[in-house]
Order: C-alpha cells, then sequence, then structure tokens
C-alpha cells in the first residue's frame, strides 16, 4: 500500500486504495478509533417489570410556567414551575428525555435522545438537577439532528463525571449516515460525529432486534409496517465515508450499500418500552417516522403483553392532513392505553382532536414536565 493510503486523513483517495467495503470499515474504524460495536442483550422470555417509572421532559418546543400539577387517571404530573429570576428552561425544536426507573432498590437513570443543541441540553439538565455521573445509559432513537445535535457537547462538558464505557444503544449503522433536510431548499442536516464518541469513551451498541437496555427497559427494535400509515422522507441520507464522517456502506442493509443517496425509510428508528408492574406497557415514541400505531403494535408484539398504559413522545403528524390524523386518533383509542402525551413534532391538529376524542385520557406536555408511572 502507498504512503497515500496510510494517512491518517480519510479522503476520496483513501477509499479508492482500500478496495473493498469491508477493509474500507476496517482501515477507517481503526483511523476512527472505534471498536466494532456491541450488540444489545436480545430478548428472550418476559421483558423486565419496573415498580415506577419517572419520564422528564428535559428538551421541547416549548414551557408554560403556569402549567398545574394534575393527576390523569394513575399518573402524576409534575410541572416545573416558574423558574428562579435570572434562568430560564429553553426550548427548541428538538427533543430530549430523562427516564427513572426503580425495582425494588435498584434505580436506573438514562438519557432518550439529546435535542437540537447542547446549550439548551447542558442547561436544561442543570436546571432540572439532573447529574451527569448518574447516568446508567443514553438511548438514540433515530439519526436526525433534533434528536442527536445535543449528544456531543454533553458528552464534552462532562468529560470525567460520566461513567466509563458508557452505553449509547441506537438502531443501527444509517444513525451515522450523513443527512440532507429536502422539505423546502436542501439543506445540510448533520450527521453523528463517531470520533467524538470514541474520544469520549462511550460504548456505541446497536439494538437493531427487541433488546433489554440497562436491565429495565426494552426496545421494539425495527419496527414493521403493518398498518394505513405511511412512512414520509423529509430527509436523505447519503451512504458511505468522507473525512471520517459518515456510515459504513457493508453495514447497512444490502440493497442500500451500493447506492449514493438513499430517501430516509427510518428502517433504524427504535421506541423505548418499559413494563410498569400493575399497569402495563409505557411507550416512548420520540419520532414515530415508522407510524405510532405501528410502533405500539410492535411492542405489545413482542413483550407479549396486550395492555398499554401510556404512550408518549413526539408523534410526526404535523406534516399530515385531518382525515390522517383523525385515523391515528381511531386507531389509538381502540389500542385504549391509560394516557397519551404528544410531544416535539406531533402538531396542533393531532392535539385538538385527541383533547376532544380522548379527554380522560391526554396529557398536554411542556418542557421541565414529569410523569411519574407506578407506585
Amino acid at each position: 500500500m502507498s504512503h497515500d493510503c496510510r494517512e491518517s486523513g480519510m479522503t476520496r483517495r483513501d477509499v479508492l486504495c482500500a478496495g473493498g467495503g469491508a477493509l474500507l470499515s476496517y482501515l477507517v474504524a481503526g483511523l476512527l478509533g472505534e471498536a466494532k460495536p456491541a450488540r444489545a442483550q436480545a430478548l428472550s422470555g418476559p421483558v423486565p417489570e419496573v415498580d415506577r417509572l419517572a419520564v422528564r421532559v428535559v428538551t421541547d418546543s416549548y414551557q408554560l410556567a403556569l402549567a398545574p400539577n394534575l393527576k390523569v387517571g394513575e399518573v402524576e404530573v409534575q410541572r416545573f414551575g416558574m423558574p428562579p429570576a435570572g434562568k430560564s428552561l429553553l426550548g427548541e425544536f428538538g427533543l430530549a428525555m430523562h427516564l427513572e426507573s426503580r425495582r425494588g432498590n435498584e434505580t436506573r437513570n438514562m438519557l432518550l435522545d439529546f435535542g437540537f443543541t447542547p446549550e439548551t441540553l447542558n442547561n436544561n439538565l442543570r436546571m432540572l438537577g439532573i447529574a451527569p455521573e448518574s447516568i446508567d445509559g443514553l438511548i438514540l432513537s433515530h439519526g436526525h439532528y433534533d434528536h442527536f445535535g445535543g449528544l456531543v457537547g454533553f458528552l464534552q462538558q462532562n468529560r470525567g463525571k460520566l461513567r466509563v464505557d458508557l452505553p449509547l444503544y441506537l438502531g443501527g449503522e444509517e444513525c451515522f449516515c450523513t443527512r440532507e433536510w429536502i422539505i423546502g431548499k436542501p439543506q445540510d442536516f448533520g450527521s453523528l460525529d463517531r470520533k467524538a464518541l470514541a474520544d469520549a469513551k462511550v460504548k456505541v451498541v446497536f439494538a437493531e432486534t427487541g433488546a433489554v437496555l440497562a436491565d429495565h427497559a426494552f426496545t421494539t427494535g425495527r419496527i414493521p409496517l403493518a398498518t394505513f400509515e405511511k412512512v414520509l422522507a423529509p430527509s436523505r441520507m447519503t451512504v458511505g465515508i468522507q473525512d471520517g464522517i459518515g456510515c459504513f456502506p457493508d453495514k447497512l442493509p444490502e440493497e442500500k450499500r451500493t447506492a449514493r443517496v438513499v430517501p430516509d425509510d427510518f428502517e433504524h428508528e427504535l421506541a423505548t418500552c418499559f413494563n410498569v408492574k400493575g399497569r402495563g406497557l409505557v411507550v416512548l415514541a420520540c419520532c414515530c417516522h415508522r407510524g405510532v400505531v405501528n410502533i405500539v403494535k410492535r411492542a405489545t408484539e413482542i413483550s407479549g403483553i396486550k395492555k398499554v398504559h401510556a404512550v408518549a413522545g413526539g408523534l410526526h403528524l404535523a406534516p399530515h392532513k385531518e382525515d390522517y390524523v383523525r385515523e391515528t386518533v381511531a386507531a389509538l383509542k381502540e389500542i385504549n392505553p391509560d394516557c397519551v402525551i404528544p410531544m416535539h413534532c406531533t402538531g396542533e391538529m393531532f392535539i385538538d382532536i385527541a383533547q376532544k376524542e380522548m379527554p380522560g385520557k391526554f396529557i398536554r406536555s411542556y418542557t421541565g414536565s414529569r410523569y411519574i408511572f407506578g407506585a
């Protein structure tokens, strides 16, 4: 191999010199300091059960300081309230949640998604009193910047506080592909920085199928399309590595390996679920590109638990027309969860309809709100 092919920067010349997808992956992974991603513990037997789950909205679009605490059915809702003078929770078009689960005397703390910017994420974690050193795991729902944009800055600011080999669970290699947002004028939509994760000593864990997360939760893994729901493609991803950024073609599904640009179909999207004792499933579906009904059906199928206690997260219904939104509401009513907590990309149309159609189950969400499920 020539000297040019041994240079530390990964360029188009390196791609040509590598000669083969598997060899290229090996070489670039070495340059980036990345070991082979680990695989999450596959589901086998009953899914984990927890006694209690508290979900805190760390980042979402806005906060209502005057929203009251309340109880909806068996779900306790705690609002953040008025911030002290000179300080504020920040809002942005992104989503991040803190998950605290308990089973007996065990507690697990995880961060699910990381919002759009580290400034918002770090500010809000500090104001909410969430200690970085308490975090047992990180989860990324999918490879969109409004869900991972705050991650690297969080890791850099808290270097030395975080546990060694902190696991980052994600749905596969597609999370690392560079992306463009194609609604309106196409624009760069960022990419997940693999080298920054390695520098922070984060352990990347692929959870492409149903898997256990931190002994307390489970993920849906890949979500089949089994209902009326349509997958929209507001972004497209570029296959390959350039300047050390991007995704390894040989680690993608076979039909995508030889393509240059692929419309997002979100095969890598996953939802995070908890089985709360005496309540049922809490399904945290952060953006629902694969469809919220598909996601809930997948969660009940792989867990074997039919009772759905709560559905929470971004439902990605803002782009859809009223008939489609009403069909989604009707499908959720048939599933009959105890509560629905829409966030992020859900859209006001769903909120308006669900408030009327599911009045005893609907909970309005704000940044800083905390939802407690179980005893």
